[in-house]
């Protein structure tokens, strides 16, 4: 089994914003395109043309309808990977010590050469974070993109995770929450960032933004001055109409 550090240098990890996401799966396939065809580990596909297809992500978005006490029912677009936890059970129940938590930055990792491909950290992980891959046999999960954010051969502005470069809307934020000052340590204290089933005792890293209340204010229709009808009662050609319609009736 693989101890976990008590202390970590640093907290990398991902703020995630559900009042911005749209939901497009950029990240999704940003994520599976560098870890398929860059530096990354390929991660397999079985059958991804035929009436089954399967394959490994290391990110995934989940959408589901969600209806508040007061109000109308709203779109809520979730994406999930693995939350890098403080208390990673994933690495404890690891029986060839192949998943380990590292003390720089505190990124959680698997040692492929040593994964035996048992499954016991899927099952340990209480957000369903890990998946196998079966062309190769060992168990996948986001890296963080390590292998980018600290590759020297990147511009600077690329030196981050490939999903939050990719995303559009800006719904995903990469940083370093043990310093205070940082952009998503700010994020979550002034947005309340909140923990993903923090009942677990796990202590995710990884944050989420909540959606942000709709706009009740008084809504404005900018067409309504162009809409008012000019005259009250109908006059020439019309007007005569509506006279011998009336004669009709």
């Amino acid at each position: 089994m693989t101890a976990l550090p008590q202390k970590t240098e640093r907290k990398l990890g991902l703020v995630i914003d559900l009042d911005t996401c749209v939901g497009c799966h950029a990240c999704v396939i940003s994520c599976k395109g560098w870890n398929t065809e860059n530096y990354g580990a390929p991660l397999s596909d079985q059958d991804a043309y035929g009436a089954d297809p399967q394959g490994t992500f290391l990110n995934r978005v989940h959408t589901f309808e969600v209806q508040p006490e007061v109000g109308t029912a709203k779109t809520v677009h979730f994406p999930k990977s693995c939350l890098h936890c403080e208390d990673a059970p994933c690495v404890t129940v690891c029986p060839t010590g192949a998943s380990y938590k590292r003390v720089e930055d505190g990124i959680v990792l698997v040692n492929e050469d040593s994964c035996i491909g048992c499954g016991l950290c899927a099952w340990a992980c209480p957000y369903g974070a890990r998946e196998l891959d079966k062309a190769a046999g060992v168990m996948k999960k986001c890296t963080l993109c390590v292998d980018r954010i600290y590759n020297e051969n990147l511009p600077e502005e690329d030196r981050e995770p490939a999903c939050v470069r990719t995303c559009p809307a800006g719904a995903r934020h990469f940083g370093d929450f043990a310093d205070e000052t940082s952009a998503v340590s700010q994020l979550v204290t002034e947005r309340g960032g909140f923990d993903l089933m923090p009942e677990m005792g796990t202590k995710p890293v990884n944050k989420y933004l909540p959606p942000r209340p709709k706009d009740t204010g008084t809504e404005i229709d900018i067409l309504a001055p162009f809409l008012t009808p000019i005259a009250q009662e109908p006059r020439g050609f019309l007007g005569w109409l509506d006279k011998t319609l009336e004669k009709l009736g």
